[in-house]
């Protein structure tokens, strides 16, 4: 084959034609539990999490709520992946070889949100939210008292007592949150989420008519389970409410994942070493919401 720019320009628009389909085939998760929330800078703020929202009697006056003082902000970050292809593999025409790598790119471009955002679930215990606390923490500032989001529980099947203290216990503690004004802020905890080593509890939980000491299972369907291999811990498990225009957690796109390719005869890696190169490129990060729709528990304590 004859190398010109035309020739390389063709070869990679088959590439970016490989790259596109396993972009779009790639199973992802994080809309389940994540929000996407746009950037057009280096960071965004978020203030206005210091406030949720809520519909209030208009008697006199409109009553403003100021945005509090606490600052949060998320910085994007850059991503990428690339791959180089050797000059002679065109003139050869043996770009076949490079089609798994096509694939990797763009299934990994397509899970790049999984990633961070699983990212941030991982470190919701040890990572700050808009209220300078934890995300999973034992005492957010809500009016003049403190609430808890955070357990140590383990998830359990073993008998209604032991549900009840773990899962039930989250539940219950998520549906009584309320506003600064004392108001219910109508908690709907809906999704069950759990790494690979706590699948089969969580599924038993949701979906079996008895726990195993044969009592009624009074949890069964009560939430949507989703499970994902990057949840890190081997006995963490999450309670999230889903159900909000305001997600748990952030997914913030600065830059979409792209295909990108260097096809210029006349560049250095070019003429010094026979290389051309392809491949991903993307900007955003991972961050918190409103924490008031998470309940997160270790799993380390005991019932």
């Amino acid at each position: 084959m004859l190398v010109n720019k035309a020739s390389i320009q063709a070869a990679f628009v088959s590439l970016k034609t490989i790259f596109n389909n396993a972009f779009a085939a790639a199973p992802t998760t994080w809309a389940k539990i994540a929000m996407k929330v746009p950037s057009t800078t280096g960071q965004n703020d978020y203030a206005w999490l210091s406030n949720f929202p809520k519909m209030r009697q208009w008697i006199g006056a409109k009553h403003v709520k100021n945005l509090s003082a606490a600052k949060y902000s998320i910085v994007n970050d850059d991503f990428e992946a690339t791959v180089e292809v050797d000059r002679n593999h065109i003139e050869d025409d043996q770009l076949g070889i490079y089609q798994p790598q096509a694939k990797m790119a763009g299934f990994s471009s397509a899970q790049l949100p999984d990633e961070i955002v699983y990212g941030a679930v991982n470190g919701g215990f040890t990572s700050l939210c808009h209220d300078g606390q934890y995300f999973f923490d034992t005492d957010h500032p809500v009016g003049e008292k403190l609430v808890s989001n955070k357990g140590t529980a383990p998830l359990s099947v073993a008998s209604k007592a032991a549900a009840m203290a773990g899962y039930g216990k989250a539940r219950a503690a998520m549906k009584q949150f309320k506003d600064d004004e004392g108001r219910s802020l109508n908690i709907n905890p809906n999704v069950l989420l759990v790494g690979p080593a706590m699948e089969d509890t969580a599924r038993a939980l949701l979906t079996e008519a008895k726990f195993d000491d044969k009592s009624a299972n009074i949890y069964r369907n009560t939430a949507e389970l989703v499970v994902d291999g990057r949840i890190e811990s081997d006995t963490a498990w999450y309670l999230l409410d889903t159900t909000k225009p305001v997600m748990p957690f952030v997914y913030q796109e600065r830059k979409a994942p792209v295909f990108v390719q260097q096809t210029n005869p006349e560049a250095d890696d070019v003429f010094n070493q026979r290389k051309y190169k392809f491949g991903a490129e993307a900007r955003g990060a991972a961050g918190y919401g409103f924490w008031q729709l998470a309940f997160g528990s270790t799993g380390t304590g005991s019932l």
